[in-house]
């Protein structure tokens, strides 16, 4: 379970001042796609083809260096090296390039704390996926009818009930507009196919409906 405070939420807040956001025929999205504590994994990449097949515009960008980890444990060491404010300043670093005509952030599990922080702290974003992790979320947080869907294992060790349910309450309200999507009996991140945590028939629904979502956006 991966926390970010209050104070890195407003990092992104004046990069897209002014924008001007895609235009409402557009069915294609920007997504911005966060890897997890394991690193850029062969899971992430896949992933971003499957969106980049729906037709959207994907982006992975690698807050690791190019390393990755087979375990948890080793994925959190490569983190806490790096340090959590690092990362948040390599993902708006990573997102502030393609911002312009509003960005869906997504991530997984680590990489979903990023996206949610991102997404709370832009003005201008476009919709909020999160896979298999949240973060918190500051008392003045406040957006406009933002989509939000969180897809998360139902239990998950890291993401357990009691803070779902405050943190459904805080993100809501903030204005978000959100979907909660459980899946009992399967591990954290199981959309990787190459961990144990994976559940095929999870993570086909999982795809299934965040599809739905972004081309609802």
């Amino acid at each position: 379970m991966v926390r970010y405070r209050s104070a890195t939420t407003r990092a992104f807040h004046g990069v897209r001042a002014g924008a001007r956001a895609a235009p409402a025929y557009d069915r294609r999205v920007d997504i911005m796609l966060f890897h997890s504590a394991y690193g850029p994994r062969p899971a992430v990449h896949a992933a971003a083809d499957r969106l980049r097949a729906a037709g959207h515009q994907v982006h992975v960008p690698d807050l690791y260096d190019g390393r990755t980890a087979e375990t948890v444990e080793d994925g959190m060491k490569i983190k806490d090296e790096i340090g959590t404010d690092e990362l948040l300043r390599r993902a708006v670093r990573a997102s502030a390039p393609h911002s312009a005509s509003g960005l869906l952030y997504a991530g997984f599990s680590l990489g979903a704390a990023l996206a949610q922080n991102l997404a709370l702290g832009d003005e201008k974003a476009r919709g909020l996926l999160l896979l298999h992790g949240t973060s918190d979320i500051a008392d003045d947080a406040s957006v406009d009818d933002l989509p939000v869907q969180l897809h998360v294992a139902d239990p998950d060790l890291f993401e357990p009930d009691d803070w779902q349910n405050v943190w459904y309450r805080q993100i809501r309200a903030a204005g978000a507009d959100v979907e909660v999507f459980r899946y009992p009996g399967a591990g954290h991140v199981y959309t990787d196919p190459d961990l144990p945590d994976y559940d095929e028939e999870a993570a086909e629904k999982t795809w299934r409906i965040a599809l739905g979502f972004i081309e609802s956006l």
